[in-house]
């Protein structure tokens, strides 16, 4: 493994499948923010992995809370007057 300061971006080729429609918009989002549709995937996808990340720490920062299923919370806003 190179060190950080040495650290090459090393990039792979790959395939994907996308419908039409979507794959039309990725190429007017690319065109229109001067980027490559390889570099709006790429964002996409790193934006997706940090809102991800982000979730699991919120997840670890409530473990401890008290769990309550699904069909007591029903209940509790029924007699709440939600539902």
């Amino acid at each position: 493994m190179l060190s950080q300061a040495t650290k090459e971006r090393v990039y792979m080729r790959t395939t994907i499948t996308l419908n039409d429609t979507i794959y039309k918009g990725l190429k007017i989002r690319a065109a229109e923010s001067g980027e490559s549709v390889s570099a709006v995937v790429e964002d996409a996808i790193k934006e997706q992995i940090l809102e991800d990340l982000d979730d699991l720490r919120t997840v670890k920062e409530r473990e401890n809370e008290p769990a309550i299923d699904f069909r007591t919370f029903v209940k509790k806003l029924k007699a709440d007057g939600l539902l």
